[in-house]
């Protein structure tokens, strides 16, 4: 399992406030396209996790604003494991625009049943290669 990967992100019209600016709810979207991204180019694949009955659930997030995105900015998502247990993955996210730092982000993602009951995660992803 990979545990860092980037992706790049363009700021859509649709995501900036009336001065043009991302706004604050987008972000966390951004930080969803990571986690999905860096586990697609690892080989896993959500849909088939969920047809399995498993599901990961956001149970922390939190986000530390240091500069705006603006519409038509290109920006970079860098997102990584941080940690990875028998039930919960952990992320950090930076958001940059060139050299600038925009935003950094951690969250905490449980491995859930469709009751809500942990479970432990799959072994292709706890790997601590």
């Amino acid at each position: 399992m990979l545990k860092e990967h980037e992706i790049q992100i363009r700021v859509r019209y649709v995501e900036a406030d009336p001065m043009g600016y991302l706004h604050h709810s987008n972000y966390f979207t951004y930080f969803e396209m990571g986690r999905t991204e860096l586990f697609r180019a690892s080989g896993g694949n959500y849909r088939e996790i969920e047809e399995s009955g498993l599901f990961f659930v956001v149970t922390k997030l939190e986000c530390r604003f240091l500069a705006p995105a603006r519409y038509d900015d290109e920006l970079t998502l860098i997102t990584n494991i941080s940690r990875a247990t028998m039930a919960k993955l952990e992320h950090e996210y930076e958001l940059r625009r060139g050299d600038t730092i925009l935003t950094t982000a951690k969250s905490v993602l449980a491995c859930v049943d469709s009751t809500g009951r942990v479970q432990r995660m799959p072994d292709s992803i706890v790997d601590n290669e």
